[in-house]
C-alpha cells in the first residue's frame, strides 16, 4: 500500500513538456522567402557596383585588348621609323667617312706638292745666284765650265743618299761640252776611315764607269746611291774631265747637310 501511493505521487510530481509541432508547407515557404530576397539583395548590389564604374570580369578583357592594340601598332610604327632614319644615318656616315679619306688624300698629295715645289723653287733661286755670280765676278769667263748648287744630303731610307750639281759653260761657248765626272764618297765604318767611287749606274759591272755628261750652257746632274746603314758619310767630291783627258779640269767637294 505504501509503495502504491509513493509510486503514484511520483507520477503527479513529473513536469510536463508541452512541443509545438510547425508544419512543414510552412517552413518551405520561409525559405523561399529568404532565397528571394537573397537573390534580390545580390542581384541590387551587382546592379549599383555596375552604375558605380566598378569593372566587372569580362568588360576588362575587352578595355585591356581595345586599349592595347592601338598602343602596339603605334610602338611598330615607332620602331619602324627609327630604323629607317638609323639606315639613313649609316649612309650618311659612311659617304663622310668616304669623303673624308678623299680629302685626307688629296691633302697629303697637295703637301707633297707643296714640297716638291719648295725645293723646285730653293734650288731655281740656287740656280740664278749661282748665275749671278759667275757672270759677275771677274777672271771666271775664261774658264769653260763650273760647279754649282753641289749638295749631298740624306735620302729617306736608312743607307740612302741624294747628291745634285750644276754644271755651267762660261765664256765663249762655241760648241759643246763633252766630258765625264767622277764621285768619291768619304765615310766611316767600323772606325775606319774609307772612300768609295760612285758610278753613273750602280748595277754596271764596270766599276770604272764614269758620268758621261754633254751640255752647251747647263746640266743639271742627280742620283742617289746607297751605303750600310751603319756607316757614317762626311763629304762628297766630285771630278770633272774633258772627253778624251785624264788631267782633272776642276774639282769640288761638299760635306753631308744636317
Amino acid at each position: 500500500m505504501i509503495k502504491s501511493r509513493n509510486r503514484r505521487h511520483k507520477i503527479a510530481a513529473a513536469p510536463a513538456a508541452v512541443r509545438l509541432q510547425t508544419p512543414a508547407h510552412v517552413r518551405w515557404v520561409f525559405f523561399a522567402i529568404l532565397l528571394v530576397a537573397a537573390l534580390i539583395l545580390s542581384w541590387g548590389m551587382y546592379e549599383a557596383g555596375r552604375n558605380s564604374g566598378v569593372p566587372g570580369r569580362i568588360e576588362p578583357l575587352q578595355e585591356e585588348k581595345t586599349e592595347t592594340g592601338p598602343e602596339i601598332e603605334r610602338l611598330s610604327q615607332s620602331n619602324a621609323r627609327l630604323q629607317r632614319e638609323n639606315d639613313e644615318l649609316r649612309i650618311k656616315v659612311a659617304g663622310l667617312d668616304q669623303q673624308l679619306q678623299m680629302d685626307q688624300a688629296a691633302r697629303q698629295d697637295i703637301a707633297s706638292q707643296v714640297k716638291t715645289l719648295q725645293g723646285e723653287n730653293t734650288r731655281l733661286k740656287e740656280d740664278l745666284a749661282f748665275f749671278q755670280n759667275l757672270g759677275s765676278v771677274p777672271g771666271k769667263t775664261g774658264q769653260r765650265v763650273s760647279i754649282g748648287g753641289l749638295k749631298l744630303e740624306k735620302g729617306k731610307l736608312p743607307g740612302e743618299y741624294r747628291y745634285s750639281l750644276l754644271l755651267v759653260q762660261s765664256g765663249v761657248r762655241g760648241k759643246d761640252f763633252h766630258g765625264n765626272l767622277e764621285f768619291a764618297v768619304n765615310f766611316q765604318q767600323n772606325g775606319e776611315k774609307m772612300v768609295q767611287s760612285l758610278t753613273s749606274n750602280e748595277t754596271s759591272d764596270d766599276p770604272s764607269k764614269k758620268f758621261d755628261v754633254s751640255f752647251r750652257f747647263y746640266r743639271r746632274v742627280e742620283s742617289t746611291f746607297w751605303l750600310d746603314p751603319d756607316a757614317i758619310v762626311d763629304s762628297l767630291q766630285v771630278k770633272v774631265f774633258e772627253k778624251g783627258e785624264t788631267q782633272v779640269r776642276l774639282m769640288q767637294t761638299v760635306n753631308l747637310s744636317l
